[in-house]
C-alpha cells in the first residue's frame, strides 16, 4: 500500500458526496419549468457550472463539466496507475469535444455546425490525450490523420459518423485494457453501440473499427449478417445486456439498464476497503450515472416537468 493509494481513494470516497441522488434527480425531473430545475440545481452539488437563464443544452453541459472538474481533481491525487484509469474512464469528454470540432469543421466558418448551439469545448486538463493536436486541425483529413498518430488510432474515414464511431471503439477497447474492473461496461457498451451502428442505422463500420471491435466482441460478431447471429455470437461479457433485446430496434432500452448495472458495480467497487483502484473506479462510475440521470432530469423539466416518481428503475443513487 503506498501513501499515493491512500490519499487517492480517500480522495475517491469524498467525492461520492458530490452525486444529487435519486430524490434530488426526481425534484428536477418533476420541476415545472427549466428555470425552477436550474434553480434546484443551484443549491446542489451541480451549483458550481449552472447560471440563471441557460438553455437545455447548456444545462445539461454545465452537469457534465462538473463532473469532468471533480474527475480532474479526482486524477491529481492518484497514483500513476490511477490517474490513467480516470483518464480511461473520462475518454468521452474528448470524444465530444473531437466531435463539436469535426462538425464545425465541416460546417464552415460561415455556418453553424448542423443547427447545433455551438458550446465551448471541455477543459480537460490532464485528462486530455491528444485534444490539443486535435483541436489545432483545419480540415477533416488533418483531424484523421491526427487521430491515426494518437491513441485513438485512424478512425477508417474523416466523416463524422467515422470518427464519432472509430473513437467510441478505440475508447472501449483502451478502457478494458487499462482498466479490468471497467472491461464488462466496456464490451457490453460497444456490442450496443455495434449493433445500433450495424443492424439499425445500417451503416458499415470502417474496417479498421470493426476489426478493434473483434478483440472486444469477437470475430464472428462482427462478421455476423444479422442481429440474432450477431446476439448469439457475442462473448458473455459483452451479451448480457443484450439477453432480452430480441430485435435491434430495441437496443436503446439497453442503455438504461447499462447505467444501472455500471452504479451497482460503482458502488459495490467503492465499498471494499482496500486501497487501490477499485474505489476510484467506482467513484468514477457512480458520478458518471448520477449527471446522466440529471442531465435526463433537465430534459423532462425543459419539456414541463415529468412524473413524480421518476425515475422509477432508478435504484438508491449514493448522496
Amino acid at each position: 500500500m503506498s501513501a499515493g493509494w491512500v490519499a487517492g481513494v480517500t480522495r475517491a470516497r469524498a467525492l461520492r458526496t458530490r452525486c444529487l441522488g435519486v430524490e434530488g434527480i426526481r425534484e428536477v425531473a418533476a420541476s415545472p419549468t427549466l428555470e425552477d430545475a436550474l434553480r434546484y440545481l443551484s443549491a446542489t452539488p451541480y451549483r458550481r457550472d449552472i447560471t440563471p437563464g441557460a438553455t437545455s443544452a447548456e444545462a445539461q453541459r454545465a452537469v457534465s463539466a462538473t463532473v469532468l472538474w471533480h474527475l480532474r481533481i479526482l486524477a491529481g491525487w492518484q497514483p500513476a496507475v490511477g490517474a490513467d484509469a480516470v483518464r480511461a474512464l473520462a475518454a468521452g469528454f474528448e470524444i465530444s469535444n473531437t466531435e463539436d470540432h469535426l462538425r464545425a469543421l465541416v460546417a464552415g466558418p460561415r455556418q453553424p455546425a448542423a443547427g447545433r448551439l455551438r458550446l465551448p469545448p471541455y477543459r480537460l486538463g490532464g485528462l486530455a490525450t491528444a485534444w490539443g493536436r486535435l483541436a489545432r486541425t483545419r480540415t477533416p483529413s488533418e483531424l484523421r490523420t491526427a487521430l491515426a498518430a494518437s491513441v485513438w488510432g485512424d478512425p477508417g474515414g474523416d466523416s463524422p459518423a467515422a470518427v464519432a464511431t472509430g473513437m467510441r471503439v478505440s475508447a472501449a477497447v483502451r478502457l478494458a485494457v487499462a482498466v479490468p474492473e471497467a472491461a464488462r461496461w466496456a464490451a457490453a457498451r460497444l456490442a450496443v453501440l455495434f449493433g445500433r451502428e450495424v443492424f439499425v442505422v445500417g451503416r458499415r463500420m470502417p474496417d479498421v473499427s470493426a476489426r478493434r471491435a473483434a478483440r472486444l466482441l469477437g470475430r464472428r460478431a462482427v462478421a455476423a449478417g444479422s442481429y440474432a447471429g450477431f446476439r448469439q455470437a457475442l462473448p458473455p461479457a459483452a451479451r448480457w445486456l443484450l439477453d432480452d433485446v430480441d430485435e435491434a430496434a430495441d437496443l436503446w432500452r439497453a442503455e438504461a439498464r447499462w447505467w444501472d448495472d455500471v452504479e451497482r458495480d460503482g458502488l459495490e467497487l467503492l465499498r471494499r476497503l482496500r486501497f487501490g483502484p477499485q474505489p476510484v473506479v467506482g467513484v468514477v462510475a457512480l458520478l458518471s450515472a448520477d449527471a446522466w440521470r440529471t442531465r435526463g432530469a433537465l430534459e423532462l423539466a425543459a419539456r414541463g416537468g415529468g412524473p413524480g416518481d421518476w425515475p422509477a428503475e432508478v435504484p438508491d443513487a449514493p448522496g
